[in-house]
């Protein structure tokens, strides 16, 4: 699932073919910018800021979000794709690599010198330059009686956590998702927790969170509702939490680890 390493890692990778070079060849698959061509104009940066990407080039600015099935993959130019041609929302080819946008959730071109007014909404980036975890723990204890799951997941409040990461990240704090923020003893530390995890895991093809990289060994409590808490053997459990119905996500904890 793409959560915030996921888009670092594909920042990276489209940084290391596109910026500064031009384009030969552009081709949007999207009814709002079908007619836009870029070729000719020169890639200035790719940008990462929690789960959205930025790539600038010239006056333009292609926002990105890759959602639950989206992708960026980089190809040597005139090789296969790894993914079907009708998933393709963008094609971007310069003299020597082709990076293509796969199922992306948001693809919309911005006018670069109002690009970031897309993001202002976004809390701390976790993987970001200007990483502030004061901030992040000031915004997710401005609301005190909601679930910490919910308020870990909120990218108002830090940027770069998803499901995955949060579920995960609540069992090795101790912490049962349907608490409180308030009656948690030490959000910094959970805050800190979640930054560290996303650093390790951001130059991983695979992430994992309990150190093993074996199939199937890769994750304490995530989607692992059939199973049996690998620490002490409880049975683990699974719920919903959301602000609304229509925004409910997956829980999954070990009702004795976490509390």
């Amino acid at each position: 699932m793409p959560e915030g390493d996921t888009v670092w890692r594909a920042a990276h990778h489209l940084r290391e073919v596109l910026a500064g070079r031009e384009l030969t060849r552009t081709d949007f698959r999207v009814p709002a910018v079908a007619t836009l061509d870029l070729s000719g104009e020169v890639v200035d940066e790719v940008l990462s800021r929690g789960k959205h990407l930025l790539i600038r080039v010239g006056e333009a600015s292609l926002h990105s979000h890759l959602k639950m099935e989206g992708a960026w993959h980089v190809h040597p130019l005139g090789t296969s794709w790894r993914r079907p041609a009708h998933q393709a929302r963008v094609v971007l080819d310069t003299a020597e690599h082709q990076a293509v946008g796969f199922s992306l959730g948001v693809l919309e071109v911005l006018r670069r010198e109002h690009d970031t007014a897309a993001l202002d909404h976004l809390g701390p980036d976790l993987l970001g330059p200007d990483w502030d975890p004061q901030e992040a723990v000031r915004r997710v204890q401005a609301d005190p009686d909601r679930p910490v799951f919910l308020a870990l997941l909120d990218q108002r409040n830090l940027a770069g956590l998803g499901n995955e990461y949060v579920n995960e990240l609540l069992f090795l704090s101790g912490v049962a998702p349907q608490r409180r923020v308030a009656d948690v003893r030490d959000v910094a530390a959970v805050v800190e927790r979640g930054q560290r995890m996303l650093d390790i895991n951001k130059a991983r093809i695979e992430r994992s969170f309990t150190g093993s990289t074996r199939p199937g060994a890769e994750r304490w409590v995530y989607r692992r509702e059939r199973g049996r808490c690998r620490r002490c053997g409880t049975r683990l459990r699974s719920g919903r939490l959301g602000d609304l119905p229509t925004t409910e996500r997956n829980t999954f904890w070990c009702p004795h680890c976490q509390t």
